[in-house]
């Protein structure tokens, strides 16, 4: 799989967990307010907490092929010989 296809991959799936984790954070914070039992927000609030890390972690990697890409088509088209256009 190319860097450009793990960084289109990864960037969008890890935004979209991380909106979802936010969203478990709130669901949890209410259970919480509602007067939940403790065990029961404390559960919600860390896989809660786990899936926004997630989400982080996946958009960090898509920043990393983002930059991966965009040094290798810069080597690409620094090695690229423009004397020789006229043959193409």
């Amino acid at each position: 799989m190319t860097h450009k296809k793990k960084w289109l991959l990864f960037a969008p799936a890890g935004l979209i967990v991380v909106g979802f984790g936010t969203c478990l954070v709130q669901w949890a914070a209410s259970k919480k307010e509602q007067g939940a039992p403790t065990g029961e927000w404390v559960a919600a609030g860390t896989v809660a907490l786990g899936v926004f890390n997630a989400g982080l972690s996946l958009l960090g990697r898509g920043i990393v092929e983002n930059v991966l890409y965009e040094v290798r088509e810069k080597e690409a088209e620094q090695d690229f010989d423009y004397s020789n256009v006229a043959r193409f």
